[in-house]
C-alpha cells in the first residue's frame, strides 16, 4: 500500500509540473475576464480627441474580451496623471489606456517631475496610429497661409493642455522652427476645449491630430493653415505641408524633424508594467482581433477616426528608440525651447 501511495503522489506532483498548454492557458484567461470590468483611463477630459477614440474602441474590445470596457476620464498635467495612475495600478490586465505617445515620450525626455513612469517599462499592447498634427486658426482668422503666418510679425496665442501634452508641443515646435513669436497658454483640458478658444477668438492658433482637425474644419470652427509634417494629411490634401508652405531656416529644420520623431510614436494603447505573460499574450490577442475588426475599422473611418495598427513589439520598438535615441546635445535645445528660452 505504502508503495501505491508513492506511485501515485509521484504521479500527481509530475502532472503538477508540467507545463499548462497553450489552450488551457487561453481558456484560464477567458474565464478570468468573464464578468469583470476593465478600465480605459484617458488623460483628457470628456469630447477630446482621445476620449472620442477610446470610446469607439471600448465596446469592440468588450465584445472581443467577454467584459465590460468603460471609459474613465483622468484629466491633468497635460495627460501626465492618467499615466502615472496607470503605471502604478495593478498589473492584472484590468487597467489600460488609450496615450498620447508625444505628449509621453517628451515627459521623460525633459524629465518633467510630473511624469513618475518609465516609458520603455510599460507594457505594450498595440499602436492604434500615428496621425499628423495640423496648425489651425479661428473661422474668421485673417490669416489663412503659413507665409502669411510669418509676415504678420504679431505675438501668436497658442491653446494647449499643458507643457508636454501634444497641443503644447506641437505649438512649441512650430513656433521654433518659423521662427514666430509665440505664447502658449496651457490649461485647456482637451483638444476640444482649445480649438473652441480659437473659434471665439481667445487664442489665435491650436495644433491638434489630423482626426480632430479635419472634425474642427469640417464644422467650421477652425481654418487649418498646414500640416505639421513632411508628408500630406489624408484628410487636408488641397492643404499643404508646413515645408511646402514657408522656407524653414537650414538650422531651424531640426524642429520639425524631430516633432515627427515624436509624432511616430502615435496613439499607445498600453497596460501597466509586469501584466503576467499568459494574460498579456490574451490581452495582446484581443486587442489585435479587436483593431481588425472591419465594423470598427468602418465605423472609425465614418467618424474620421482612422485605426493603423502596430504590433507591440513594434510599438516598443519606436518607444526605445526615441526614449534613449535623443543625442545629448539635441536633448540640450528640446529642454530649453520647452522652458521658453531661445
Amino acid at each position: 500500500m505504502i508503495a501505491i501511495r508513492r506511485v501515485v503522489l509521484l504521479s500527481l506532483a509530475l502532472n503538477w509540473a508540467l507545463p499548462v498548454s497553450p489552450g488551457h492557458a487561453q481558456d484560464a484567461e477567458k474565464a478570468f475576464y468573464a464578468g469583470k470590468t476593465v478600465r480605459m483611463l484617458v488623460g483628457s477630459g470628456v469630447g477630446g480627441g482621445y476620449d472620442v477614440f477610446s470610446r469607439l474602441i471600448a465596446p469592440y474590445l468588450s465584445k472581443t474580451l467577454g467584459t465590460t470596457v468603460i471609459v474613465e476620464n483622468v484629466p491633468g498635467a497635460g495627460g501626465l496623471v492618467a499615466l502615472n495612475k496607470l503605471y502604478i495600478a495593478p498589473p492584472d490586465g484590468l487597467s489600460i489606456s488609450l496615450v498620447q505617445g508625444t505628449m509621453a515620450g517628451i515627459a521623460q525626455l525633459t524629465g518633467d517631475q510630473a511624469a513618475r513612469f518609465d516609458l520603455t517599462k510599460f507594457t505594450y499592447l498595440a499602436t492604434v496610429g500615428a496621425p499628423p498634427g495640423l496648425w489651425l486658426v479661428g473661422p474668421d482668422s485673417p490669416i489663412r497661409e503659413v507665409q502669411q503666418a510669418i509676415d504678420a510679425k504679431m505675438k501668436w496665442r497658442w491653446a494647449s493642455a499643458g507643457g508636454t501634452s501634444g497641443l503644447g508641443i506641437g505649438a512649441a515646435f512650430t513656433c521654433e522652427a518659423l521662427n514666430l513669436d509665440c505664447h502658449i497658454v496651457q490649461g485647456y483640458k482637451s483638444s476640444a476645449d482649445a480649438g473652441l478658444s480659437v473659434t471665439r477668438g481667445e487664442m489665435d492658433a491650436v495644433y491638434v491630430p489630423e482626426s480632430s482637425a479635419n472634425h474642427f474644419v469640417k464644422s467650421k470652427q477652425n481654418w487649418a493653415l498646414a500640416t505639421i509634417s513632411r508628408t500630406k494629411s489624408q484628410f487636408f490634401k488641397d492643404r499643404p505641408t508646413v515645408f511646402e508652405a514657408a522656407k524653414i531656416a537650414p538650422d531651424r529644420i531640426w524642429a520639425m524633424d524631430f516633432l515627427a520623431n515624436l509624432e511616430g510614436l502615435g496613439r499607445l494603447l498600453m497596460a501597466p508594467p509586469g501584466v503576467p505573460p499568459a494574460r498579456l499574450a490574451y490581452l495582446q490577442a484581443a486587442v489585435k482581433e479587436t483593431l481588425h475588426n472591419p465594423q470598427l475599422i468602418a465605423e472609425g473611418e465614418k467618424m474620421e477616426r482612422i485605426i493603423e495598427y502596430t504590433d507591440p513589439a513594434g510599438t516598443l520598438k519606436t518607444v526605445t528608440a526615441v526614449v534613449n535615441g535623443v543625442p545629448p546635445e539635441q536633448k540640450a535645445r528640446v529642454l530649453k525651447l520647452l522652458a521658453g528660452e531661445k
